[in-house]
């Protein structure tokens, strides 16, 4: 992983400027904005402050960005990224539409060339929005698909992909196909409890098989980015940890459904503390999971 420091050496390369000084470097990094930048492969990193990570591309001919945070944590976005380049925001990408991945979008309302989502992102973003009376602070896509989408920009190729409902109904994977970094959102909480949005169309069943196509279509070297991580784990991974969470979901709909044909009530299955064969998943959150798989089942 690279640090900070690092990034802003890369940053001033990429930009096509000379390598700061030490005293330039040292100024850079005591005035840095908040948030976290680091480099994963080529031109492609990940920003992490608060809200869901965020993954962007810095090349010579333009940036990409993939997901947004909130607006504050979108400003100091840009911030770091002015400090390396002026190229325009060619595409913002939306991996789901939760605000804490697309809230941040007003802060492109005047930059982003084009914001790109699945369809049912926007009608899910859109829905929200009416419901919580706040559309004036929503930059909505203005590119929707339904099962694919690809852009070249400079050297790299970027393709959002759809492979069904999991944790809503409009979760796509972004990836970068030079660099093999895939930003998968929020179908991965890595060693988390994950939110399953079931009134936005999630499905566990389907999520598992999500997660299997996932494995399927990329290569072993991908390097994914995910939504979330719990304290102590990284929000970058491999196939073995979208595996690992494929595994989870299945042991917890095995476990609420072996409690329901055992004729337990909702109570006993939200009073559960852990989940058998997922010893991974732990600490608080773990009745929104049970919830949302009783829900499913009893349907």
């Amino acid at each position: 992983m690279v640090t900070r420091r690092k990034f802003l050496y890369t940053g001033a390369m990429l930009a096509g400027t000379t390598l700061l000084s030490p005293q330039q470097l040292l100024a850079a990094w005591l005035q840095r904005p908040q948030g976290d930048m680091q480099l994963l492969r080529r031109n492609v990193g990940i920003f992490t402050e608060r809200g869901g990570t965020i993954a962007w591309l810095l090349d010579p001919q333009g940036i990409a960005v993939v997901d947004t945070q909130f607006p504050e944590q979108a400003g100091h976005l840009i911030e770091h990224i002015r400090q390396q380049s002026q190229k325009p925001f060619d595409l913002v990408l939306n991996t789901h539409h939760h605000g804490d991945h697309t809230g941040g979008n007003i802060a492109f309302k005047e930059l982003a060339g084009k914001v790109v989502a699945h369809a049912n992102c926007r009608i899910n973003q859109e829905r929200v929005a009416k419901e919580r009376n706040v559309e004036a602070n929503q930059l909505y896509a203005d590119t929707v698909f339904d099962k694919s989408w690809t852009q070249r920009l400079g050297d790299e190729i970027i393709t959002a992909r759809y492979f069904g409902p999991g944790h809503t109904n409009g979760d796509v994977v972004v990836h970068f196909e030079n660099a093999n970094v895939a930003h998968v959102g929020d179908l991965v909480f890595n060693r988390r409890f994950p939110f399953i949005d079931r009134s936005a169309g999630a499905n566990i069943r389907s999520w598992i098989q999500v997660l299997r196509n996932i494995r399927k279509a990329y290569a072993k070297d991908t390097l994914f980015a995910f939504g979330h991580a719990a304290e102590g784990y990284p929000v970058t991974g491999s196939h073995t940890d979208l595996k690992a969470f494929e595994n989870y979901l299945s042991r917890l709909l095995q476990t609420v459904g072996k409690a329901i044909r055992a004729g337990k009530s909702k109570e006993d299955v939200l009073a559960i503390t852990s989940i058998p064969g997922a010893p991974g998943w732990k600490g608080d959150g773990i009745q929104r999971s049970l919830d949302a798989a009783w829900e499913e089942l009893k349907k």
